[in-house]
């Protein structure tokens, strides 16, 4: 027991030092001698008993640490074999060009929810996109999570952010690695087909709902696109159904070729829709309108798009599970598909003109509005074809100048040199 410097007991662990300061010190459960000090008896008793409180209930943190130091730790014990060397630059180039900046000195104590919320609102004033907001977000949970765990924070401040995508100015895109990621988990799922169609052509998921294998020209090898089907309530109906309809535009009624891929996964469905149609039971009697849709459900009635949104986070789930959390593949909606299209489209040459289209956009000046954030490495590539010819183009004539060289020195032709002649 503890005594003041008149001899009264103040407590188990409370003293009282000659300058008539109050200690209060313990060991916590993590071996670390705690001390408590201050002037006011009341004060100290009240923060020594909260002490002791959080350290009985295990909800006192191990030390106090900055971000930058806990991210070197994070990054060399939690990534250190679990993520390749170029994902760890990409990691590091988030961190130090964001986050650290900003964040990289306060103790992670000192960092909540409203701190972090500032951090993406700044990056979204100063110009960067919804894909770095949302990486710089992603990366902050995953290190508050584990430090949460080593238990130097009480909960995750980044937890519950929520990063919207501007819709008007972004458009999701899967990258090249995501792709063959998800369409190689998909692959023997029901929808796997649909999946392969859709980001072959850049049908709209109302197309796709609406393809008869009629439709289906295998002469010139393309797929007619000649209506939608859309699921809504509309005037006189007494709840939401399935209604055809023209296609989005005038020009969405096109016609686009079918490649290698494509026909694989068409013969596919066409063979799993015979099967469906067969095995569909009784109680689900499909209305004659519908009976020849080529993409249907298990019951072999018509798809909308939040089927095949539950079917694309299935396989999104899927994928995630043997991924790093920072690397994992964010869900998407089924228009996913169509962007990714396009995009693959404009990375491999194609011209715009013929892109609109394959997509059925009413004018050119859309499809450039809606892909510029792809336009400016298609262009890039562009250049780099131009100067493949220039390069071609100039050793071609590095060759003509060397074989008209070599037939004037056979000749004994006079080359002049600044003025002067000289008899070769």
């Amino acid at each position: 027991m503890g005594k003041d410097l008149k001899g009264k007991e103040l407590g188990h662990g409370i003293c009282q030092r000659k300058n008539g300061r109050y200690d209060a010190r313990f060991v916590d459960r993590f071996g670390k001698r705690q001390s408590i000090s201050g002037k006011d008896l009341k004060d100290v008793k009240r923060r020594y008993n909260e002490a002791l409180y959080e350290n009985e209930k295990q909800i006192n943190i191990k030390q106090s640490i900055i971000l930058d130091e806990w991210y070197s730790e994070w990054m060399n014990v939690y990534k250190f074999d679990v993520i390749r060397e170029n994902t760890k630059r990409y990691y590091n180039q988030i961190y130090k060009k964001h986050i650290s900046p900003t964040l990289g000195k306060l103790n992670l104590t000192d960092i909540d929810q409203l701190t972090i919320k500032k951090l993406i609102k700044k990056l979204k004033q100063d110009g960067y996109g919804y894909e770095t907001q949302n990486k710089v977000k992603v990366v902050l949970i995953d290190i508050f999570n584990k430090a949460l765990t080593n238990e130097y924070i009480r909960k995750n401040p980044a937890k519950g952010i929520s990063v919207k995508r501007d819709e008007k100015k972004e458009v999701k895109v899967l990258s090249e690695e995501e792709q063959i990621l998800f369409l190689d988990c998909a692959k023997g799922t029901f929808y796997n087909n649909l999946f392969v169609v859709a980001v072959s052509t850049g049908m709209r998921i109302g197309e796709l709902a609406a393809l008869r294998w009629s439709d289906i020209d295998w002469e010139t090898n393309v797929i007619k696109v000649t209506r939608t089907l859309v699921y809504q309530k509309y005037e006189g109906d007494e709840q939401k159904s399935f209604h055809f309809e023209n296609p989005k535009t005038a020009t969405s009624k096109r016609n686009i070729p079918i490649n290698h891929q494509c026909e694989m996964a068409l013969k596919r469905q066409y063979m799993q829709k015979n099967v469906i149609a067969q095995k569909a039971p009784k109680s689900k009697s499909v209305d004659k309108q519908y009976a020849d849709l080529l993409f249907t459900t298990k019951f072999d009635t018509p798809i909308n798009s939040q089927i095949i949104c539950e079917a694309i986070k299935k396989v999104v789930d899927e994928v995630n599970l043997t991924r790093d959390y920072v690397d994992e593949i964010e869900v998407f909606s089924p228009h996913c598909f169509r962007h990714t299209f396009a995009t693959r489209c404009f990375e491999s040459g194609i011209q715009p003109k013929t892109v609109q289209a394959y997509l059925g956009h009413a004018s050119l000046q859309m499809t450039m509005d809606l892909y510029t954030s792809v336009m400016p490495k298609h262009m890039s590539n562009e250049m780099d074809k131009v100067s493949e010819v220039l390069d071609r183009l100039s050793t071609n004539g590095d060759t003509i100048t060397e074989d008209s060289y070599n037939k004037a020195v056979q000749n004994n032709k006079i080359i002049s040199f600044y003025g002067d002649s000289v008899v070769v």
